[in-house]
Protein backbone atom coordinates (compact mmCIF):
# COMPACT_ATOMS: atom_id res chain seq x y z
CA UNK A 1 0.00 0.00 0.00
CA UNK A 2 1.64 3.30 -0.98
CA UNK A 3 1.78 6.03 1.69
CA UNK A 4 -1.53 8.01 1.64
CA UNK A 5 -3.29 10.63 3.25
CA UNK A 6 -6.42 11.05 4.58
CA UNK A 7 -8.05 14.69 5.85
CA UNK A 8 -10.31 15.07 8.46
CA UNK A 9 -11.78 17.54 11.41
CA UNK A 10 -9.60 16.69 14.62
CA UNK A 11 -11.12 14.37 16.62
CA UNK A 12 -13.77 13.09 13.44
CA UNK A 13 -12.45 10.95 11.90
CA UNK A 14 -14.54 7.83 10.94
CA UNK A 15 -14.61 4.64 11.79
CA UNK A 16 -13.43 2.86 8.60
CA UNK A 17 -10.01 5.53 8.80
CA UNK A 18 -9.24 4.59 12.43
CA UNK A 19 -10.39 1.16 12.28
CA UNK A 20 -7.41 1.01 9.31
CA UNK A 21 -4.95 2.84 11.33
CA UNK A 22 -5.08 0.42 14.05
CA UNK A 23 -4.95 -2.17 11.68
CA UNK A 24 -1.72 -0.80 10.17
CA UNK A 25 -0.10 0.92 13.45
CA UNK A 26 1.28 2.61 11.30
CA UNK A 27 -0.77 5.99 11.50
CA UNK A 28 -0.81 9.88 12.88
CA UNK A 29 -1.09 13.33 12.74
CA UNK A 30 1.03 15.76 11.37
CA UNK A 31 1.58 19.67 12.14
CA UNK A 32 -1.33 20.32 9.20
CA UNK A 33 -3.85 17.91 11.32
CA UNK A 34 -3.99 15.18 8.13
CA UNK A 35 -4.19 11.74 9.56
CA UNK A 36 -1.16 9.68 7.71
CA UNK A 37 -0.63 6.23 6.69
CA UNK A 38 2.33 4.17 5.90
CA UNK A 39 2.67 1.00 5.06
CA UNK A 40 6.12 1.11 6.79
CA UNK A 41 7.70 3.05 9.57
CA UNK A 42 10.37 5.72 8.42
CA UNK A 43 14.08 4.63 8.93
CA UNK A 44 14.63 7.05 12.29
CA UNK A 45 11.46 4.89 13.92
CA UNK A 46 12.11 1.77 13.95
CA UNK A 47 11.67 -0.50 16.59
CA UNK A 48 13.47 -2.57 19.09
CA UNK A 49 12.55 -5.84 20.53
CA UNK A 50 13.11 -5.94 24.71
CA UNK A 51 15.85 -8.27 25.45
CA UNK A 52 13.49 -9.45 28.99
CA UNK A 53 12.30 -12.96 28.80
CA UNK A 54 9.00 -12.30 28.20
CA UNK A 55 8.50 -10.48 24.56
CA UNK A 56 6.42 -7.32 24.52
CA UNK A 57 3.29 -7.50 22.49
CA UNK A 58 4.33 -4.29 21.06
CA UNK A 59 7.67 -2.77 21.04
CA UNK A 60 7.78 0.83 21.81
CA UNK A 61 10.28 3.41 20.13
CA UNK A 62 10.19 7.30 20.87
CA UNK A 63 7.16 8.42 21.60
CA UNK A 64 6.41 12.08 20.33
CA UNK A 65 5.49 15.29 22.45
CA UNK A 66 2.92 17.75 21.37
CA UNK A 67 5.39 20.63 22.10
CA UNK A 68 8.07 18.80 20.07
CA UNK A 69 5.80 18.25 16.94
CA UNK A 70 7.81 19.83 13.57
CA UNK A 71 6.79 20.33 10.11
CA UNK A 72 7.82 18.32 7.50
CA UNK A 73 8.79 19.89 4.63
CA UNK A 74 8.05 16.01 2.69
CA UNK A 75 5.22 14.00 3.82
CA UNK A 76 5.11 13.65 7.44
CA UNK A 77 6.44 10.50 9.29
CA UNK A 78 3.67 8.79 11.48
CA UNK A 79 3.79 9.78 14.78
CA UNK A 80 4.24 7.90 18.30
CA UNK A 81 5.12 3.93 18.18
CA UNK A 82 6.45 2.00 15.33
CA UNK A 83 5.42 -1.39 16.02
CA UNK A 84 5.73 -4.04 13.19
CA UNK A 85 3.74 -6.37 14.99
CA UNK A 86 0.22 -4.56 14.60
CA UNK A 87 -1.10 -5.51 17.79
CA UNK A 88 -3.72 -2.82 19.18
CA UNK A 89 -3.27 -2.25 23.09
CA UNK A 90 -5.60 -1.45 25.85
CA UNK A 91 -5.02 0.38 29.47
CA UNK A 92 -7.78 0.12 32.04
CA UNK A 93 -7.74 2.37 34.56
CA UNK A 94 -9.88 1.58 37.64
CA UNK A 95 -10.87 5.12 39.67
CA UNK A 96 -11.63 4.90 43.04
CA UNK A 97 -10.24 5.78 46.49
CA UNK A 98 -11.82 2.66 47.88
CA UNK A 99 -9.47 0.64 45.80
CA UNK A 100 -6.26 1.97 47.45
CA UNK A 101 -7.01 0.67 50.72
CA UNK A 102 -7.32 -2.60 51.91
CA UNK A 103 -11.20 -3.58 51.89
CA UNK A 104 -11.92 -2.94 48.57
CA UNK A 105 -10.51 -4.76 45.10
CA UNK A 106 -10.84 -3.77 41.67
CA UNK A 107 -12.92 -6.78 39.39
CA UNK A 108 -14.15 -5.13 36.83
CA UNK A 109 -10.52 -5.03 34.82
CA UNK A 110 -10.54 -8.60 35.00
CA UNK A 111 -13.88 -8.66 33.21
CA UNK A 112 -12.64 -5.99 30.86
CA UNK A 113 -9.87 -7.66 29.95
CA UNK A 114 -11.90 -10.86 29.23
CA UNK A 115 -14.10 -9.16 26.42
CA UNK A 116 -11.18 -7.28 25.00
CA UNK A 117 -9.06 -10.39 24.80
CA UNK A 118 -12.38 -11.65 22.66
CA UNK A 119 -11.92 -8.86 20.48
CA UNK A 120 -8.50 -9.67 19.83
CA UNK A 121 -7.14 -6.50 22.15
CA UNK A 122 -4.29 -7.66 24.98
CA UNK A 123 -4.37 -5.01 28.07
CA UNK A 124 -1.19 -4.22 28.29
CA UNK A 125 -1.35 -1.79 31.30
CA UNK A 126 -3.82 -1.76 34.34
CA UNK A 127 -4.05 1.50 36.57
CA UNK A 128 -5.61 2.54 39.55
CA UNK A 129 -6.11 5.84 41.08
CA UNK A 130 -7.67 7.28 43.78
CA UNK A 131 -10.41 10.15 43.67
CA UNK A 132 -7.93 12.90 42.73
CA UNK A 133 -8.36 14.96 39.76
CA UNK A 134 -4.45 15.74 39.51
CA UNK A 135 -4.15 11.99 39.78
CA UNK A 136 -6.67 10.97 37.49
CA UNK A 137 -5.82 13.32 34.73
CA UNK A 138 -1.89 12.56 35.05
CA UNK A 139 -2.98 9.12 34.34
CA UNK A 140 -5.16 9.52 31.56
CA UNK A 141 -2.09 11.41 30.10
CA UNK A 142 -0.38 8.67 30.70
CA UNK A 143 -2.77 5.96 29.03
CA UNK A 144 -3.43 8.44 25.97
CA UNK A 145 0.43 7.93 25.44
CA UNK A 146 1.17 4.51 25.31
CA UNK A 147 -2.13 2.59 24.66
CA UNK A 148 -4.45 2.94 22.04
CA UNK A 149 -7.26 2.16 23.85
CA UNK A 150 -8.15 3.44 27.34
CA UNK A 151 -11.21 1.97 29.48
CA UNK A 152 -11.55 3.95 32.71
CA UNK A 153 -14.32 2.45 35.03
CA UNK A 154 -15.66 4.21 38.21
CA UNK A 155 -15.82 7.67 38.52
CA UNK A 156 -18.69 9.27 36.97
CA UNK A 157 -21.50 9.18 39.81
CA UNK A 158 -23.29 12.80 41.07
CA UNK A 159 -20.91 13.33 44.11
CA UNK A 160 -17.99 15.71 44.23
CA UNK A 161 -15.31 13.29 44.11
CA UNK A 162 -16.49 11.65 40.86
CA UNK A 163 -13.91 13.12 38.23
CA UNK A 164 -13.28 10.61 35.66
CA UNK A 165 -15.07 12.95 32.82
CA UNK A 166 -13.20 16.27 34.09
CA UNK A 167 -10.12 14.08 34.13
CA UNK A 168 -10.23 12.85 30.63
CA UNK A 169 -11.68 16.00 29.57
CA UNK A 170 -8.90 17.72 30.97
CA UNK A 171 -5.89 15.26 29.04
CA UNK A 172 -7.19 15.80 25.83
CA UNK A 173 -7.99 19.46 26.19
CA UNK A 174 -12.12 19.28 25.60
CA UNK A 175 -14.77 21.12 26.89
CA UNK A 176 -17.96 19.56 28.40
CA UNK A 177 -21.40 20.36 27.83
CA UNK A 178 -25.07 19.53 29.69
CA UNK A 179 -26.52 16.72 27.26
CA UNK A 180 -30.86 17.57 27.30
CA UNK A 181 -32.19 14.39 26.55
CA UNK A 182 -30.10 13.04 29.12
CA UNK A 183 -31.23 15.13 31.83
CA UNK A 184 -34.84 14.85 30.85
CA UNK A 185 -34.04 10.89 31.21
CA UNK A 186 -32.21 11.53 34.75
CA UNK A 187 -35.14 13.48 36.37
CA UNK A 188 -37.64 11.05 34.71
CA UNK A 189 -35.51 8.22 37.01
CA UNK A 190 -36.06 9.63 39.80
CA UNK A 191 -39.62 10.79 39.28
CA UNK A 192 -40.86 7.24 38.59
CA UNK A 193 -39.16 5.87 42.07
CA UNK A 194 -40.87 9.24 44.13
CA UNK A 195 -37.61 10.79 44.38
CA UNK A 196 -37.17 14.40 43.52
CA UNK A 197 -33.36 14.46 41.86
CA UNK A 198 -30.73 16.70 43.52
CA UNK A 199 -28.68 19.28 41.41
CA UNK A 200 -25.55 17.32 41.89
CA UNK A 201 -27.16 14.53 39.76
CA UNK A 202 -26.79 16.63 36.80
CA UNK A 203 -23.15 16.58 36.64
CA UNK A 204 -23.78 12.95 35.86
CA UNK A 205 -25.53 14.91 31.93
CA UNK A 206 -22.33 16.12 31.11
CA UNK A 207 -20.74 14.97 28.04
CA UNK A 208 -17.37 15.06 26.78
CA UNK A 209 -17.56 17.03 23.13
CA UNK A 210 -17.05 14.56 20.24
CA UNK A 211 -17.86 11.87 22.85
CA UNK A 212 -20.86 9.44 21.98
CA UNK A 213 -23.42 8.92 24.77
CA UNK A 214 -23.88 5.08 25.94
CA UNK A 215 -27.38 4.22 27.37
CA UNK A 216 -26.96 2.86 30.95
CA UNK A 217 -29.95 0.34 30.75
CA UNK A 218 -28.88 -0.49 34.27
CA UNK A 219 -28.61 2.47 36.08
CA UNK A 220 -28.31 6.47 36.31
CA UNK A 221 -24.51 6.84 35.30
CA UNK A 222 -24.12 6.61 31.54
CA UNK A 223 -21.40 6.12 29.48
CA UNK A 224 -19.35 8.02 26.87
CA UNK A 225 -17.67 6.64 24.07
CA UNK A 226 -14.47 9.23 22.60
CA UNK A 227 -12.60 8.93 19.66
CA UNK A 228 -9.85 11.43 19.39
CA UNK A 229 -6.28 11.91 17.66
CA UNK A 230 -3.21 12.94 20.01
CA UNK A 231 0.17 13.61 18.92
CA UNK A 232 0.85 9.82 19.45
CA UNK A 233 -1.95 8.59 17.09
CA UNK A 234 -5.51 7.64 17.27
CA UNK A 235 -6.83 7.08 20.36
CA UNK A 236 -10.41 5.58 21.33
CA UNK A 237 -11.12 6.70 25.41
CA UNK A 238 -14.28 4.66 26.81
CA UNK A 239 -15.84 5.73 30.14
CA UNK A 240 -17.72 3.34 32.60
CA UNK A 241 -19.57 3.34 35.57
CA UNK A 242 -17.75 1.47 38.45
CA UNK A 243 -20.67 -0.94 39.58
CA UNK A 244 -20.24 -4.28 38.43
CA UNK A 245 -23.83 -4.64 36.81
CA UNK A 246 -23.93 -2.19 35.36
CA UNK A 247 -20.62 -2.30 33.87
CA UNK A 248 -20.39 -5.25 32.57
CA UNK A 249 -24.32 -4.45 31.40
CA UNK A 250 -23.46 -1.29 29.67
CA UNK A 251 -20.24 -2.73 27.86
CA UNK A 252 -22.09 -5.76 26.46
CA UNK A 253 -24.62 -3.42 25.12
CA UNK A 254 -23.31 -0.50 24.14
CA UNK A 255 -19.42 -1.23 23.79
CA UNK A 256 -18.92 -4.17 22.45
CA UNK A 257 -20.73 -4.05 19.24
CA UNK A 258 -18.94 -0.51 18.98
CA UNK A 259 -15.42 -2.15 19.37
CA UNK A 260 -16.47 -5.19 17.18
CA UNK A 261 -16.89 -2.43 14.15
CA UNK A 262 -14.17 -0.86 14.59
CA UNK A 263 -11.54 -2.95 15.32
CA UNK A 264 -10.04 -5.03 12.49
CA UNK A 265 -10.49 -8.98 13.41
CA UNK A 266 -7.88 -10.04 15.77
CA UNK A 267 -7.90 -13.29 17.27
CA UNK A 268 -6.27 -14.70 20.18
CA UNK A 269 -4.81 -17.83 21.70
CA UNK A 270 -4.30 -18.84 25.03
CA UNK A 271 -2.14 -21.86 26.82
CA UNK A 272 -1.69 -22.62 30.32
CA UNK A 273 1.03 -24.98 31.32
CA UNK A 274 1.44 -25.88 34.90
CA UNK A 275 4.92 -27.26 37.26
CA UNK A 276 4.57 -28.39 40.26
CA UNK A 277 7.73 -27.71 43.26
CA UNK A 278 10.44 -26.58 40.81
CA UNK A 279 11.95 -23.28 41.67
CA UNK A 280 11.16 -20.80 39.13
CA UNK A 281 14.54 -20.13 37.99
CA UNK A 282 15.07 -23.79 37.07
CA UNK A 283 12.00 -23.77 34.93
CA UNK A 284 13.28 -20.66 33.29
CA UNK A 285 16.15 -21.88 32.62
CA UNK A 286 15.36 -24.61 31.21
CA UNK A 287 12.30 -23.16 29.28
CA UNK A 288 13.84 -19.94 28.31
CA UNK A 289 15.57 -21.19 25.03
CA UNK A 290 12.39 -22.32 24.08
CA UNK A 291 10.14 -19.44 24.52
CA UNK A 292 12.18 -17.31 22.96
CA UNK A 293 12.20 -19.01 19.75
CA UNK A 294 8.31 -17.70 19.43
CA UNK A 295 8.55 -14.07 19.20
CA UNK A 296 5.37 -14.07 18.35
CA UNK A 297 3.84 -15.92 21.60
CA UNK A 298 3.79 -13.85 24.64
CA UNK A 299 5.20 -16.37 27.38
CA UNK A 300 4.27 -14.72 30.99
CA UNK A 301 5.50 -17.05 34.09
CA UNK A 302 3.92 -17.04 37.33
CA UNK A 303 5.52 -18.75 40.70
CA UNK A 304 3.03 -18.82 43.66
CA UNK A 305 3.27 -21.69 46.63
CA UNK A 306 5.18 -24.03 44.94
CA UNK A 307 3.46 -23.75 41.60
CA UNK A 308 4.98 -22.42 38.13
CA UNK A 309 2.31 -21.31 35.53
CA UNK A 310 3.70 -20.44 32.12
CA UNK A 311 0.45 -18.22 30.46
CA UNK A 312 0.88 -18.42 26.68
CA UNK A 313 -0.81 -15.31 24.35
CA UNK A 314 -0.60 -15.00 20.83
CA UNK A 315 -2.71 -12.45 18.73
CA UNK A 316 -3.68 -13.46 14.87
CA UNK A 317 -5.49 -12.44 12.07
CA UNK A 318 -7.25 -15.34 12.58
CA UNK A 319 -8.20 -17.96 15.64
CA UNK A 320 -6.80 -21.31 13.89
CA UNK A 321 -3.31 -19.46 13.53
CA UNK A 322 -3.06 -17.91 16.73
CA UNK A 323 -3.79 -21.30 18.47
CA UNK A 324 -1.32 -23.43 16.34
CA UNK A 325 1.50 -21.06 17.47
CA UNK A 326 0.52 -21.67 21.56
CA UNK A 327 0.34 -25.20 20.51
CA UNK A 328 3.93 -25.38 19.00
CA UNK A 329 5.34 -23.82 21.76
CA UNK A 330 3.25 -25.81 24.52
CA UNK A 331 4.29 -29.06 22.89
CA UNK A 332 8.14 -27.83 23.14
CA UNK A 333 8.02 -26.78 26.75
CA UNK A 334 5.80 -29.95 27.42
CA UNK A 335 8.49 -32.13 25.92
CA UNK A 336 11.29 -30.29 28.29
CA UNK A 337 9.83 -30.25 31.25
CA UNK A 338 8.59 -33.90 30.93
CA UNK A 339 7.66 -35.28 34.62
CA UNK A 340 7.58 -31.82 36.35
CA UNK A 341 4.44 -30.75 34.30
CA UNK A 342 1.15 -31.17 35.75
CA UNK A 343 -1.04 -29.62 33.37
CA UNK A 344 -1.11 -28.41 29.68
CA UNK A 345 -3.91 -27.44 29.53
CA UNK A 346 -4.85 -25.38 32.68
CA UNK A 347 -6.58 -27.49 34.94
CA UNK A 348 -5.90 -27.34 38.38
CA UNK A 349 -3.43 -29.88 40.15
CA UNK A 350 -6.50 -30.77 42.12
CA UNK A 351 -8.85 -31.64 38.90
CA UNK A 352 -5.60 -33.73 37.08
CA UNK A 353 -5.10 -36.01 40.42
CA UNK A 354 -9.29 -36.56 40.31
CA UNK A 355 -9.07 -36.82 35.71
CA UNK A 356 -6.38 -39.57 36.49
CA UNK A 357 -8.46 -41.90 39.20
CA UNK A 358 -11.35 -41.82 36.94
CA UNK A 359 -9.40 -42.87 33.88
CA UNK A 360 -7.90 -45.44 35.72
CA UNK A 361 -10.83 -46.40 37.62
CA UNK A 362 -9.69 -46.47 41.00
CA UNK A 363 -10.44 -44.41 44.17
CA UNK A 364 -9.15 -42.56 46.73
CA UNK A 365 -8.92 -42.12 51.16
CA UNK A 366 -6.67 -39.93 53.11
CA UNK A 367 -5.65 -39.77 56.24
CA UNK A 368 -3.91 -36.39 57.24
CA UNK A 369 -2.50 -35.20 60.67
CA UNK A 370 -0.17 -31.96 60.66
CA UNK A 371 -2.64 -30.85 57.68
CA UNK A 372 -5.69 -31.04 59.43
CA UNK A 373 -7.86 -31.94 56.10
CA UNK A 374 -6.42 -29.29 53.59
CA UNK A 375 -5.58 -32.33 50.90
CA UNK A 376 -9.12 -33.94 51.10
CA UNK A 377 -10.39 -29.70 51.42
CA UNK A 378 -8.63 -29.17 48.41
CA UNK A 379 -9.75 -32.35 46.55
CA UNK A 380 -13.48 -31.98 47.29
CA UNK A 381 -13.35 -27.95 46.17
CA UNK A 382 -13.79 -29.96 42.33
CA UNK A 383 -17.44 -31.19 41.13
CA UNK A 384 -17.61 -34.59 40.97
CA UNK A 385 -14.98 -35.65 43.07
CA UNK A 386 -16.79 -37.94 45.06
CA UNK A 387 -16.94 -40.71 42.01
CA UNK A 388 -13.52 -41.36 42.77
CA UNK A 389 -12.32 -39.88 45.95
CA UNK A 390 -14.08 -42.12 49.18
CA UNK A 391 -12.85 -39.68 51.56
CA UNK A 392 -10.74 -40.14 54.16
CA UNK A 393 -9.68 -39.04 58.65
CA UNK A 394 -8.03 -36.10 60.72
CA UNK A 395 -6.08 -38.06 62.62
CA UNK A 396 -4.24 -35.74 64.35
CA UNK A 397 -4.16 -37.45 68.12
CA UNK A 398 -2.03 -40.49 68.54
CA UNK A 399 -5.56 -42.50 69.50
CA UNK A 400 -7.01 -41.54 66.17
CA UNK A 401 -4.18 -42.67 64.35
CA UNK A 402 -4.45 -46.26 66.59
CA UNK A 403 -8.26 -46.40 65.56
CA UNK A 404 -9.03 -44.75 62.80
CA UNK A 405 -5.57 -45.36 60.85
CA UNK A 406 -5.09 -48.78 61.93
CA UNK A 407 -1.45 -47.78 63.42
CA UNK A 408 0.07 -50.39 65.84
CA UNK A 409 0.19 -48.62 69.53
CA UNK A 410 3.67 -49.96 69.75
CA UNK A 411 4.85 -48.35 66.48
CA UNK A 412 3.67 -45.19 67.35
CA UNK A 413 5.61 -45.89 71.01
CA UNK A 414 8.94 -46.97 69.05
CA UNK A 415 9.12 -44.48 66.35
CA UNK A 416 6.90 -41.88 67.16
CA UNK A 417 3.94 -40.07 65.48
CA UNK A 418 5.86 -38.31 62.73
CA UNK A 419 8.09 -41.31 61.43
CA UNK A 420 8.82 -43.22 57.86
CA UNK A 421 7.08 -46.64 59.94
CA UNK A 422 3.65 -44.29 60.96
CA UNK A 423 2.83 -42.50 57.37
CA UNK A 424 3.16 -45.85 55.86
CA UNK A 425 0.94 -47.78 58.63
CA UNK A 426 -1.47 -44.97 58.16
CA UNK A 427 -1.36 -45.14 54.99
CA UNK A 428 -2.54 -49.26 54.68
CA UNK A 429 -4.92 -48.29 57.63
CA UNK A 430 -7.14 -45.86 55.69
CA UNK A 431 -6.90 -48.12 52.53
CA UNK A 432 -8.06 -51.08 54.47
CA UNK A 433 -10.80 -48.99 56.66
CA UNK A 434 -12.11 -47.38 53.63
CA UNK A 435 -11.54 -49.94 50.72
CA UNK A 436 -10.17 -47.48 48.43
CA UNK A 437 -7.80 -48.83 45.89
CA UNK A 438 -4.76 -46.02 47.13
CA UNK A 439 -4.60 -44.22 49.68
CA UNK A 440 -2.07 -41.39 51.09
CA UNK A 441 -1.31 -39.95 54.37
CA UNK A 442 0.13 -37.10 55.69
CA UNK A 443 2.36 -36.81 59.41
CA UNK A 444 4.44 -34.15 60.12
CA UNK A 445 5.29 -31.24 62.62
CA UNK A 446 4.04 -27.76 61.41
CA UNK A 447 5.59 -25.84 64.34
CA UNK A 448 5.83 -23.59 65.71
CA UNK A 449 6.21 -26.19 68.68
CA UNK A 450 6.45 -29.95 68.44
CA UNK A 451 10.05 -30.28 67.66
CA UNK A 452 12.80 -32.08 69.10
CA UNK A 453 16.73 -32.40 68.69
CA UNK A 454 16.14 -34.95 65.37
CA UNK A 455 12.61 -34.15 64.21
CA UNK A 456 12.89 -29.95 63.69
CA UNK A 457 9.87 -28.20 62.52
CA UNK A 458 8.96 -29.04 58.86
CA UNK A 459 9.80 -32.61 59.22
CA UNK A 460 7.06 -34.42 57.21
CA UNK A 461 5.98 -38.06 55.72
CA UNK A 462 4.10 -38.91 53.35
CA UNK A 463 2.91 -42.57 52.66
CA UNK A 464 1.15 -43.61 50.04
CA UNK A 465 -0.21 -47.36 50.11
CA UNK A 466 -1.81 -50.16 47.02
CA UNK A 467 -2.71 -53.47 47.10
CA UNK A 468 1.25 -54.39 46.34
CA UNK A 469 3.22 -51.98 47.68
CA UNK A 470 3.63 -49.52 50.67
CA UNK A 471 6.11 -46.30 50.20
CA UNK A 472 7.15 -43.33 52.62
CA UNK A 473 8.88 -40.13 51.13
CA UNK A 474 10.54 -37.63 53.72
CA UNK A 475 10.17 -33.97 53.21
CA UNK A 476 12.22 -30.73 54.98
CA UNK A 477 9.99 -27.86 54.74
CA UNK A 478 10.64 -24.40 55.44
CA UNK A 479 8.40 -21.35 56.33
CA UNK A 480 5.65 -20.87 59.25
CA UNK A 481 2.98 -23.15 59.52
CA UNK A 482 0.64 -21.97 57.16
CA UNK A 483 3.36 -22.82 54.02
CA UNK A 484 4.42 -26.06 55.68
CA UNK A 485 0.57 -27.28 55.39
CA UNK A 486 0.31 -26.20 52.21
CA UNK A 487 4.01 -27.22 50.72
CA UNK A 488 2.97 -31.06 52.00
CA UNK A 489 -0.37 -31.25 50.36
CA UNK A 490 1.56 -30.13 47.12
CA UNK A 491 3.78 -32.51 47.97
CA UNK A 492 1.38 -35.36 48.19
CA UNK A 493 -0.42 -34.19 44.93
CA UNK A 494 2.50 -34.35 43.25
CA UNK A 495 3.34 -38.22 44.45
CA UNK A 496 0.29 -38.94 43.51
CA UNK A 497 0.95 -37.47 39.93
CA UNK A 498 4.06 -39.41 39.83
CA UNK A 499 2.27 -42.81 41.12
CA UNK A 500 -1.11 -42.28 38.63
CA UNK A 501 1.12 -41.33 35.39
CA UNK A 502 2.89 -44.94 35.92
CA UNK A 503 0.10 -46.92 36.53
CA UNK A 504 -0.53 -49.92 34.29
Amino acid sequence: MSSRSIARSLGRYPLQALGQAFADRHAGINANGVLVFAESPPPHQTSTRSSSRIPPLSETASVSSPSKAQPSAGPPPAVGRSIQSKVMIAEIIAVGSEMLTPFRQDTNSLFLTGRLNDLGVPVAFKTIVGDSLPHLTEAAHIALRRADLVIFSGGLGPTEDDLTREALAAALSLGMHPDPGLLVQLEQRFAERGLIMTANNRKQADLLDTATLLPNSAGTAPGQFLQANTPDGPRIAILLPGPPRELKTLFDEQVQPRLAALLPERHIAKRLLRLLLVPESHADARVAPIYTQFPDVETTILAHAGEIQFHLTCVKPTSDEAQQRVDDLATKIAAETGADLISDNGDSPEDVILNLLRARQLTLAVAESCTGGLLASRLTAIPGSSEVFLGGAITYANTLKESFGGVPATLLAQHGAVSREVAEALAQGIRASTGADLALSITGIAGPAGATPTKPVGLVYLGLGTATETTATELHLQGDRDRIRWWSTQHALKLLHHHLARWP
